[in-house]
């Protein structure tokens, strides 16, 4: 069974807590804000592409939050790992996620594995 694992320092943010209103061509979209953005790049500045998984995949993710208030979502872990571990974030089938608060240092650690089906 393959899997891989790594820690990324950075805080992670709530996908759906994280949008933005704007308007392009005076059509409304809703996009990252900032603070996601800078989330996601900082996976793929710290985490290193793989030969893809395959298959059904399992996550198992801590999640180091630096205050108490931010809600346990893993999606822009999950989006920032895309075509880097896997191809498409629809192959996980099984998460296992932990929340903890550690003020000084937010940061997660996540591991991705095949599962044998």
């Amino acid at each position: 069974m393959n899997s891989y694992a790594a820690t990324i320092y950075a805080e992670c943010t709530s996908k759906a807590n994280s949008r933005r209103l704007v308007y392009i061509n005076k059509k409304p979209l809703f996009i990252k804000s900032p603070k996601a953005l800078s989330f996601i790049q900082a996976i793929k500045q710290q985490v290193r592409k793989e030969k893809l998984l395959e298959g059904h995949l399992s996550l198992y993710a801590e999640i180091y939050y630096s205050s108490r208030r931010p809600d346990l979502d893993p999606s822009l872990i999950l989006d920032g790992l895309e075509k880097l571990w896997y191809e498409n974030d629809r192959q996980i089938h099984s998460m296992h996620l932990k929340k903890y608060l550690d003020k000084q240092n937010p940061r997660v650690y996540v591991r991705v594995s095949e599962m044998v089906v």
